[in-house]
């Protein structure tokens, strides 16, 4: 399927165009996606703390710094 690229006004002047219903429709779409991501986001923080406790570590006490180096070394287990 070809593709064209749109700025992000130019986006946004099409769903302008759009009737009620389609506006509604590609709003609907755009916050499914958001939501969907943020449930995610949920999942896998829930999923590090779990694992961080069974690791004898409190992710609520780590410094960004700590949690990122945890995920690495989460990552690269198999090193």
């Amino acid at each position: 399927m070809p593709s064209i690229e749109l700025t992000d006004q130019q986006v946004v002047e099409l769903v302008r165009q759009l009737p009620a219903a389609g506006k509604r429709a590609a709003l609907a779409a755009l916050a499914g996606t958001a939501d969907v991501r943020e449930r995610r986001m949920q999942l896998a923080e829930t999923r590090l703390h779990a694992i961080a406790t069974e690791r004898g570590l409190n992710w609520d006490k780590m410094t960004d710094v700590e949690r990122e180096s945890f995920i690495d070394d989460l990552v690269h287990e198999d090193r």
